[in-house]
This record gives C-alpha cells, structure tokens and sequence, in this order.
C-alpha cells in the first residue's frame, strides 16, 4: 500500500513540475558561442579521458569550439582517428591521440609523464570513460564486475592525480568528473553502476573542497539517459516509457551544458530542464523509498 502511495506520489509530482521544467528549458536553450578569452595567446588543452565517442566526443567538440586544443583516450585506435579527423577539419585546434586503456594500473601515471614531457598547457581535465550496460552484478562475471570498478572510479581517482601538478601550474584550471542521475540513488537491476556513479559524486564534492585553495574548480555531470548506442534506447523505453522520453536530452547538448557550466564553476550539472527537476526529487526522498521504486520499474517485463 504505502509503495502504490508513493508510485502515485512521485508520477504526480513530476507531471506537476514536468510543464515549469519545459517552460523554463525554452529560455535555457540558447547557446553561448562567444570563443571564451584565455591569458595568453596559445590555445590551452583539454585533456579528455573516453573522447572518441558519445558524451566523451561531445564534451571535445564544445572544448574544440572554444578553441581548445585536445588530447582525446580511448582503447580504440580507429575511433581515435576518426574523432581526431572530423575535430581538426571543423575547428583550428590540435588534436592529440593516445590509444591505451585506462582500466590498467599504469596507464595513469604514463599519460601524466607522456603530457609532463611534451609540456602541455593542460588547463582542463575531463574524466568521461566509463562503463555499465542493461545488465549488472547478479548477472556478470567478476571481472566484468572489477573492470567496471576500476575503469568508472580508479582511472578518474588516478587521472586526477598524476595530472594535478599540470593542472595546478596552469590554474586556473578545471576537472569535470562524469557519473550519470544513477549516482543520485541505489538501483537495484543496476546496483554497481550505480554505486560507482554516487562514488564519483561524492569524490567530486570532496576534491571540489581540497582544490579550491589551488584555483582548480570541480564540477561533476550527472545526465540522464542518453541516446548514444541502441541498448539504452531500448532499456530507457522498456522501463522508463514516457518519463524516459522526457529526460532524454541530444548528446550534443549535454556536451554543450557540461563543458558551459564547467566553465561557471558549477558543481552538480544535470543536462535538461525535466531531469533537473527530477533529480531534485530523487536527492529529498529516502534511499530505502528509491531503492524499493527502482526495483519495481526494474520488474517489468521488456516490451515485445
């Protein structure tokens, strides 16, 4: 009884503010094309950890438009190529490429030096690689369960490491850490996802604190679904139905707002005026309240 009160509840709440939430992204949509202003005459870099592609390419394509130089991670040397291409023949930037794959112990500290080496006016640090998929604990091996540990937590924790003295000399400089709205509550069907999400929130909060005296902001994105590959169209469609459709935000704009917002200093980005709205919900409830939620959405059966 007091779930179907509260499945009632939330439904009524988010259609209430799903209307001021559209109103208010009328006016928000507008983007900033202004090329921001640097120090020096040089084109600072932003470096971009899961650049190749989805939000990762997006973010290198908002930093590319205001002139960044890039140097874009991956494990796949194809798409690295690609990305560097369509980068380098629609904006006056530099993109560098390094193929290596970041859930390995060292990869951090070889990056650190490789960019220590060649002196990169690194001012931008953007930890995007990740992974997670429809299925999650109960139905994977356990080292698809650790790769995902160490590639959505320790490559960023890493990362943001071995990459701060460059970030600290160039300040003032920027880290933008990517988890997703998953991060905000326990999903059950997705419980290490999300579990890596929130873990990444809450880094987030905590270096924000540590580095404000080294002039480095620390901002985290926590989008909703995005379309970037068939699987969470079709996981969004199956259990989130029309919600998931309203929060669905172009991947191209969750770059934009990401690396804008980055820019302001913010602390919490949440791509999309519907999502934002939810999310504000999704942090006042009880986590035994969204956990319980979530596991009845999760139950429901694929649509055929």
């Amino acid at each position: 009884m007091r779930l179907k009160w509260l499945t009632i509840s939330l439904i009524t709440l988010f259609f209430c503010t799903g209307l001021f939430a559209k109103a208010s992204t009328i006016q928000k949509d507008f983007i900033n094309t202004q090329t921001e202003a640097f120090a020096d005459s040089t084109h600072p870099y932003a470096l971009i950890a899961g650049g190749s592609k989805g939000i990762g390419y997006a973010i290198a394509e908002a930093m590319a438009h205001r002139n960044y130089n890039l140097i874009l991670i991956a494990r796949g040397l194809d798409t690295l190529i690609a990305a560097k291409q369509r980068l380098e023949s629609a904006y006056p930037v530099h993109v560098e490429i390094i193929a290596k794959d970041l859930s390995f112990d060292k990869s951090a500290e070889e990056i650190a030096q490789w960019c220590i080496d060649k002196n990169i006016h690194l001012k931008v640090l953007c930890n995007v690689a990740g992974f997670g998929g429809t299925n999650d604990y109960l139905s994977l091996p356990i080292d698809t369960l650790r790769y995902m540990i160490r590639l959505n937590i320790e490559s960023m924790v890493t990362l943001s490491l071995t990459l701060l003295p460059l970030l600290e000399k160039n300040s003032p400089s920027y880290i933008l850490n990517v988890a997703s709205m998953a991060g905000f509550a326990p999903i059950p069907e997705k419980s290490l996802y999300s579990a890596t999400k929130a873990a990444i929130i809450s880094f987030s909060y905590s270096l924000r604190y540590q580095l404000k005296s080294k002039n480095i902001s620390v901002s985290c994105l926590c989008p909703g679904p995005v379309y970037t590959k068939p699987s969470i169209v079709k996981d969004t469609k199956d259990k989130l139905g029309w919600f998931g459709k309203q929060m669905v935000v172009p991947v191209k704009k969750v770059g934009e707002t990401a690396v804008r917002k980055t820019f302001k200093r913010r602390m919490i980005i949440v791509p999309g005026g519907f999502s934002k709205t939810i999310s504000v919900f999704i942090r006042i409830f009880p986590q035994r309240w969204l956990a319980s939620l979530y596991y009845q959405i999760g139950k429901k059966p694929p649509k055929e």
